[in-house]
């Protein structure tokens, strides 16, 4: 991007906001969303690399076959909260889950 022969300078949250949408459309909700899947994969893959472990071990540890640790690594998706958490426990790796309250407007039937 140029403006008048010098470049133009962006956050990486103003590209973002120009290419993908602001925060709060679906669209940025969505990425947002896959990034921190895919982030979660990749952190299961390299404690588990850490402690010398195969996809084969960790399974046996959490009891799940190998194909289902290598698609937690790939695809954290369609994986229930609970397998995550056994993984972490068996890879002896503490796991922090931080909740947000998007809507302040609730009521109570």
């Amino acid at each position: 991007m140029e403006t008048n022969g010098k470049m133009k300078m962006m956050t990486l949250d103003q590209l973002k906001d120009e290419d993908i949408g602001k925060v709060g459309t679906t669209e940025r909700d969505e990425y947002e969303l896959e990034l921190k899947v895919e982030v979660l994969g990749e952190m299961i893959k390299l404690v588990r690399v850490e402690n010398h472990l195969t996809q084969e071990q960790l399974g046996k540890l959490v009891g799940v076959n190998k194909s289902q640790i290598s698609k937690l690594e790939r695809n954290t998706k369609n994986v229930t909260i609970e397998t995550i958490l056994r993984v972490f426990r068996a890879l002896k790796t503490n796991l922090k889950f931080s909740l947000e309250r998007m809507d302040e407007n609730y009521g109570i039937a």
